[in-house]
């Protein structure tokens, strides 16, 4: 079975071309396993140690539809002994108050679960003014705009996985 859990939301098609990349990245399949949340569980998130939490914020600093109907499942998870970051999709150029603010959202919800929140990213090379997606002066994870940007996404998603891959001991 996988290690990794990458549950995400995807109206556009953005996220879910984005998370496989990052399935990509980590091996394939058998180490990093996808999940929509449109039909996942809070018991399939609690299989495994390592997840990834991936949503684009909505309209004005919205979820996602389908992580808006799972965001409640969340919190039945016993997160103690396991770790866990975010990838964020947004739009900068069009919401530069509400870029990425979907991973703060998410997170405000465990953030007291007795997880261990790893995969932190830099702010730097970014355009925006204000996002809930940052802690201590940095996004909680990935944060990507295919929007304005997509010629960055492939080299971000590599660093980033190689920085999970150390965080994640994997």
């Amino acid at each position: 079975m996988a290690q990794v859990g990458i549950f995400y939301g995807s109206t556009e098609g953005n996220t879910e071309r984005v998370v496989a990349k990052i399935q990509d990245a980590f091996g394939g399949e058998d180490v990093a396993a996808l999940h929509n949340v449109n039909s996942a569980t809070s018991d399939e998130m609690a299989e495994y140690p390592f997840l990834i939490l991936a949503c684009p914020t909505w309209e004005i600093g919205e979820l996602q539809e389908d992580w808006d109907s799972f965001i409640d499942q969340i919190e039945e998870v016993d997160y103690h002994g396991k770790k866990v970051t975010y990838l964020g999709l947004g739009d900068a150029d069009g919401y530069p108050d509400t870029f990425l603010d979907a991973m703060g959202i998410i997170h405000e919800r465990i953030v007291n679960s007795g997880a261990e929140f790893v995969g932190a990213w830099p702010t730097d090379g970014y355009d925006f003014e204000d996002s809930k997606g940052i802690v201590d002066g940095k996004f909680l994870g990935l944060g990507i705009d295919e929007d304005n940007h997509p010629e960055l996404t492939d080299e971000r998603v590599d660093k980033w996985v190689a920085q999970l891959k150390g965080e994640f001991g994997i």
